[in-house]
Order: C-alpha cells, then structure tokens, then sequence
C-alpha cells in the first residue's frame, strides 16, 4: 500500500513568521497536533513543523509570549520526512524509530503535499503497522 492511499492531502500549514497563537488557534480550529512550516512563497517547501508540544515546551515552558514568538523561532527543522512514492510501511517504520505520530509527506522537490497521521494508520488494514508505530511511540524516551 502506497502511502498516497492513506495520506491527508494538502495539509494546513503556516508561513515561518505565523505567531504561536495564530497556530494555536489553527490547531484547535483544525482539530489537529502539528502544523507544517512552508515557504512564503506558495511553493509549499517544507521548512520544519511546530507541534503542539513544541508550543508547550519550546515556548510556555521557557516563558515566551505566543504573540511574539513565531514558528520559525520553535519549529522542528529539518522535519523529518517521507516521499510520497515511498510504502506505507516505510512510512510506519520511519515513525516508529523516530518516535513520531505525525509524518510530512514530501514530492521529489521536496513540496508538501500531504501528512500521515498515526491515526491514519489506523483507518487501514495493516494491523501490524499500526502496533508498530503506536508501540514505539508510546515507549517513553
């Protein structure tokens, strides 16, 4: 199964000076724990992604205000990545040893066009990959 199959396509993201609150907002407008930072050009290059506990332990935990604070000042840069012709299970497998439940999914100019959830694994067939990935990334560091 191909990862394309799965995937969310053109996910929301931010520009790298998009405020802290601003992503907030958008998380919880989105419903969603991870928001792309692209180039503000349009071309959709992915630059790195600020997750919710990126907000919470790069930003309020330091003591920063979520007005002046801005993705590019604590997003997680270089993201890691998958391409979006690679497998669902290279995908699971690359969550797994990073320990991560969101993956950005990349074309081969390195664009943003999709992101794969954990929770995306979970509407498919592939039990075992589903294990995988929540195994490990429930495993504590």
């Amino acid at each position: 199964m191909n990862i394309k199959d799965v995937m969310t396509l053109n996910p929301v993201c931010c520009p790298p000076n998009a405020t802290l609150q601003n992503i907030a907002q958008l998380m919880r407008d989105e419903d969603i724990g991870e928001v792309p930072v692209v180039e503000q050009d349009g071309a959709r290059k992915l630059l790195g992604v600020v997750t919710d506990r990126d907000i919470v332990v790069r930003a309020i935990a330091a003591g920063r205000g979520l007005r002046s604070v801005t993705a590019g000042d604590c997003m997680t840069a270089p993201a890691v990545t998958c391409n979006e012709s690679d497998t669902l299970e290279d995908c699971a497998q690359a969550m797994a040893s990073h320990r991560i439940r969101r993956m950005p999914i990349v074309d081969e100019n390195g664009k943003l066009c999709g992101i794969l959830a954990q929770a995306d694994l979970q509407a498919t067939d592939a039990r075992s990959l589903k294990e995988q990935v929540a195994d490990r990334v429930s495993t504590p560091h």
